[in-house]
């Protein structure tokens, strides 16, 4: 059956150019980059101006949109540059700015008054009046609050114009503070998370000592009322991609910034796989819903929820004991040429893999496919057991063929 509801776009985080690529490689419709300053992730690699230029170029050869962040809460001296950063990136081809401060979008409107705008989650968005409001001040996108559950966004659907699209987070991590907005690791240690370097203080383990009895520990614990200070589990929708359309949402945002290009190509693949099977058939993407989640589990991740999509987080979506991830999986390597006479491919090698060993490739348009290693050469065709060194060039023969770029993993022990 052929689903006649409108496709979402697919928006994929980069923090460098190399995971800018992969996600491209891996089938999304668009990335969101930033560069050295203004954006809310001070600790990823960022752009340089020339990286943006490149990528800007990159993506739009291969039709993929680049919406860049200007999200940051700004003091006055946050404001020095602005226009002059805005108008480079109109002249470099930016298909959008991500703005969370009024007082940033009035420059954005002032210097390129035809560059796309939309609102940053950050802004916490969470009514049909404010969306509206946004509206009339020139953007274009809202970034719903991550508080919204669907019904509520729903409702923003069908009480704003066509002319406003929605954006919504569908995986990834989740902050525990109200649309990011927390003041906790800049009063812990300095690190202002509204411009872009939170320490994560929420995912640090807590107790509670009375001053009369230093020493004495007491866990902090959850009761009905609510929760404080505690380490969100991660958000992942995949099992719910009919639900998340029929709400009205236009564009699937996944988290992560600060992720690898191995992390961003693993869940990028999974979400366009599972988005495209529901359009192609929707009985189809009810069939494969176990692979996909088992396919999200095979990434590093925390545990998931769905946030606040279908009702208020309780207490069992906080974790407790740990800030770790888990990770069933590592990245062993991409491919960087494939030979189909010889069936032999070149790997960049990013985790030690042995002869005899299980590896996963994971092509953007087939299935996952496992193999053991029979054989592996060096760069001067000389046998080897093992590669061991980062980054070492070496060649196997592949069960199927594979693409430059297909991402390859191998099961952690």
């Amino acid at each position: 059956m052929i689903n006649i509801e409108k496709k979402p776009e697919l928006l994929a985080p980069a923090g460098s150019l190399d995971v800018l690529k992969t996600a491209i490689f891996y089938g999304a419709d668009a990335v969101y980059i930033g560069g050295n300053q203004y954006g809310l992730r001070a600790k990823a690699k960022n752009f340089s101006m020339e990286e943006i230029k490149e990528g800007i170029k990159y993506a739009h050869a291969n039709n993929v949109k680049v919406y860049v962040t200007a999200n940051i809460i700004a003091h006055n001296q946050d404001l020095i540059g602005l226009e002059d950063y805005f108008k480079k990136l109109e002249d470099m081809g930016a298909d959008a700015l991500i703005i969370a401060d009024p007082g940033v979008l009035y420059i954005a409107k002032e210097t390129v008054p035809n560059m796309p705008i939309h609102l940053s989650t950050q802004a916490n968005n969470t009514n049909y009046k404010s969306a509206l409001f946004w509206h009339k001040q020139g953007v274009e996108r809202i970034v719903v609050a991550r508080e919204l559950s669907l019904k509520e966004i729903s409702e923003i659907r069908k009480k704003t114009p066509q002319s406003l699209t929605l954006e919504a987070f569908v995986h990834g991590a989740m902050c525990i503070s109200y649309s990011g907005r927390c003041l906790l690791s800049n009063y812990m240690t300095g690190r202002d998370a509204n411009k872009g370097d939170c320490a994560q203080s929420c995912r640090w383990k807590y107790y509670l000592v009375e001053e009369t009895r230093p020493g004495e520990y007491m866990p902090i614990e959850e009761n009905e009322r609510g929760t404080y200070i505690y380490n969100s589990k991660d958000l992942c929708m995949i099992d719910h991609i009919p639900d998340l359309i029929k709400s009205g949402i236009d564009s699937f945002k996944i988290e992560g910034r600060m992720k690898t290009s191995f992390y961003v190509g693993s869940v990028v693949k999974i979400y366009r796989e599972a988005i495209d099977d529901y359009f192609k058939d929707s009985s189809l993407y009810e069939t494969k819903k176990e692979y996909y989640l088992e396919e999200v589990k095979k990434i590093s991740h925390r545990d998931y929820t769905k946030g606040f999509y279908f009702e208020k987080p309780k207490g069992s979506e906080q974790i407790y004991t740990h800030n770790t991830y888990i990770r069933g999986y590592s990245f062993a390597g991409i491919v960087k040429d494939y030979n189909p006479e010889t069936k032999i491919a070149t790997l960049e090698q990013r985790t030690k893999f042995s002869v005899g060993e299980e590896i996963e490739f994971i092509p953007f348009k087939d299935s996952t496919f496992k193999q053991i290693i029979d054989k592996l050469w060096d760069e001067e065709g000389n046998e080897i057991k093992s590669a061991p060194h980062p980054k070492q060039i070496v060649k196997l023969k592949v069960s199927k063929p594979v693409e430059k770029n297909t991402l390859v993993r191998k099961k952690d022990f």
